[in-house]
């Protein structure tokens, strides 16, 4: 009479295989599940908020984006297409431009949007630059920083030392998807108060698609690293 075993070792390692298979789709699972919550998340974040009958937010804060030889790329464009429109209703209004120079921009992006806002006849008086910061925590920071928290400004058309009353309410400018990071490394910065913020929408149907996959990933590194 033959023996034949109940268990061999194809067996088992097949068993192992197929635990690890359910292992990985459950990781699989919860990270699609957690990419959409943050999508969720930035969403809501999303859109213009804080509109007010009264006076408003006294400081606008204009993100920079990437400087194309000619100008403004779409995405930076259409930040200060949007902003324009509300300045029509605000000419007096006080304005920060941040954004440093990259190593392919030929000039910083705040001085960039300093040109096309008073190119659309903005008062150049009431913009100041920030043109230091390379990416969004700095972007945050640095108009503090002018906005007296820590220090001074300098208009760029004057050169003239003065504040930007920090207690006032401001008004952040960036694209859609961005102000849910903005907003975030602003609180954590200490900015004061809680800042309305004015959505522009993203034209550029490319920047769209690519920004739908970077921007969780990139909350996640500011929420982590960014302090």
């Amino acid at each position: 009479m033959s023996y034949q075993p109940i268990w061999n070792g194809r067996s088992g390692y097949g068993g192992r295989k197929h635990t690890l298979r359910n292992i990985l789709l459950i990781l699989l699972a919860l990270g699609v599940l957690f990419f959409a919550a943050l999508e969720v998340y930035i969403g809501v974040h999303s859109r213009t908020t804080g509109e007010k009958t009264g006076p408003g937010p006294q400081v606008m804060v204009i993100f920079g984006c990437k400087v194309e030889t000619w100008g403004p790329s779409v995405l930076l464009q259409d930040r200060l297409d949007t902003a324009l429109d509300y300045l029509e209703n605000h000419p007096d209004m006080k304005i920060v431009v941040t954004g440093g120079k990259g190593d392919d921009e030929h000039m910083s992006e705040a001085q960039c949007m300093y040109n096309y806002l008073t190119a659309h006849g903005v008062n150049g008086e009431n913009i100041y630059l920030e043109p230091r910061s390379r990416n969004t925590w700095q972007n945050v920071n640095y108009p503090l920083d002018l906005m007296g928290e820590v220090g001074v400004s300098v208009s760029a058309a004057t050169g003239e030392t003065e504040g930007l009353n920090p207690g006032g309410d401001v008004l952040l400018v960036s694209s859609g998807f961005h102000l849910a990071r903005i907003k975030l490394l602003w609180a954590r910065a200490g900015g004061t108060g809680e800042p309305s913020t004015l959505a522009a929408p993203v034209s550029h149907r490319p920047s769209a698609v690519r920004m739908f996959f970077r921007e969780p990933l990139a909350l996640v590194k500011s929420f982590v690293f960014d302090w």
